[in-house]
């Protein structure tokens, strides 16, 4: 059983919380893109965790997790992450953490060219969350980068570090007018934050192959959503890695192997953080509403999420493109204070009605179109049964399943571990 857990929007769908129940019937979950650039929130009996690079199957002791060799890894926000979680009493050590020899290392010079180019955009910024994303993954396809597997072989890796940081200044200084980056700065910060974190490296492709043969249940969790792929997310809008569940076995290191299941989570309504196209997207009182309802401040960065409607356009297409087989939708209990429910149906683009999701100009000047279905004006949160809810938060959910085309087989009604039921 090879399953991922994908996002179906733009991120912040609750892929950590989904994550974190299921996880207890696998024995492995693997992070297979993405950095420290999102965050997954879990709530559970240990307290609130936010997660930005660890699997969030790490709260499970009996789980075995996998950063992958589609990830991209800041050193000293791991090792920050790591002490969070012991100083809390979760354990953390070999036996329950694998990280990939080829996963790429993001390196101070990253975040510091990710600030610096930021802030040459201007108003014309792509919304970046300034913590080196894009720069490594250039460097991983320009293969200017290191991996995990390099800090085994200090001398070697000083060497090659040597040859990169000579090519980095040539646009630190030249290009931006920066101070240059030393060698002897990154590796002291490489020995600091890398040494400790030796014992954790190795091939993970043969551990999870092995693992596979022998009937082991394996998680695969992404980071953001299908709206934010690099290839069919809302470019260049989007993250620098594949966000989509047919790229879990790859980033994961088996792409020998092939997934049996893709569960897409999915919001009750929309919210967005960055910049970039947002077609549903509400304003004023009535998004400050929503906002604070569902607490939608992001988890990395902290910064206010934009909020809308439900976007049936949007959903369908990130269904497909994750190829889900069933959704987890999440949130549902932040719609009880409304007395109606916008919906949007499908856009408007130019004098066109459309139902399929566009690219570039046609995406940027696409206006809602709106449907209102009734509200429940009543607290779910403590809901465990199909037949705990009212009729119009069950009708909700069913035109939800219609118009997206993929049954709804779990939803959510808290942060909590048991806030959830079974459709």
């Amino acid at each position: 059983m090879l399953t991922a857990i994908t996002g179906i929007n733009w991120g912040d769908e609750g892929k950590g919380r989904m994550v974190d129940l299921l996880s207890e019937n696998y024995d492995i979950v693997v992070r297979y893109q993405g950095g420290n650039n999102a965050g997954h929130t879990v709530v559970n009996p240990l307290g609130k965790f936010i997660l930005n690079l660890l699997p969030s199957g790490i709260l499970r002791p009996e789980v075995v997790n996998v950063m992958g060799n589609g990830m991209v890894i800041d050193l000293e926000h791991l090792m920050g992450e790591i002490k969070n979680l012991r100083d809390a009493g979760v354990p953390v050590s070999p036996k329950n953490l694998k990280i990939s020899d080829k996963a790429v290392i993001c390196l101070p010079y990253h975040k510091m060219l990710d600030n610096l180019e930021e802030d040459r955009l201007g108003d014309a910024k792509f919304g970046s969350t300034r913590r080196g994303i894009a720069p490594v993954y250039g460097d991983k396809y320009m293969k200017r980068a290191l991996r995990m597997g390099d800090l085994l072989h200090p001398a070697a890796m000083e060497k090659r570090l040597a040859s990169a940081v000579e090519w980095k200044n040539l646009l630190v200084e030249g290009g931006y007018h920066a101070e240059p980056i030393t060698v002897e700065g990154v590796m002291g910060w490489l020995r600091t934050y890398g040494d400790p974190l030796k014992e954790f490296v190795c091939d993970t492709s043969v551990y999870l192959d092995e693992a596979e043969k022998a009937g082991k249940k394996i998680l695969f969790e992404a980071q953001l959503g299908a709206l934010r792929d690099i290839d069919f997310g809302i470019y260049p809008y989007t993250s620098s890695s594949s966000t989509i569940a047919a790229y879990a076995p790859i980033g994961a290191g088996i792409p020998n192997h092939k997934l049996s299941k893709s569960i897409g989570i999915m919001k009750a309504y929309s919210s967005c953080v960055g910049e970039g196209p947002f077609t549903v997207e509400l304003f004023g009182e009535e998004a400050d509403r929503l906002r604070e309802a569902g607490g939608e401040y992001g988890a990395a960065t902290g910064r206010p999420r934009r909020v809308g409607a439900f976007d049936c356009v949007a959903s369908r297409y990130g269904v497909r493109m994750q190829g889900a087989d069933e959704i987890a939708l999440t949130k549902l209990d932040v719609l009880s204070y409304l007395d109606k429910i916008p919906v949007c149906v499908a856009y408007q683009v130019g004098d066109k009605r459309t139902d399929n999701f566009p690219t570039g100009e046609d995406l940027e000047n696409a206006k809602p179109i709106y449907d209102y279905l009734p509200g429940w004006k009543c607290d779910i949160s403590r809901c465990r049964r199909v037949q705990d809810l009212p009729r119009a938060a069950l009708d909700y959910i069913h035109y939800l399943e219609k118009a997206v085309g993929c049954r709804i087989t779990y939803v959510s009604v808290g942060a909590e571990r048991d806030q959830y039921l079974v459709m």
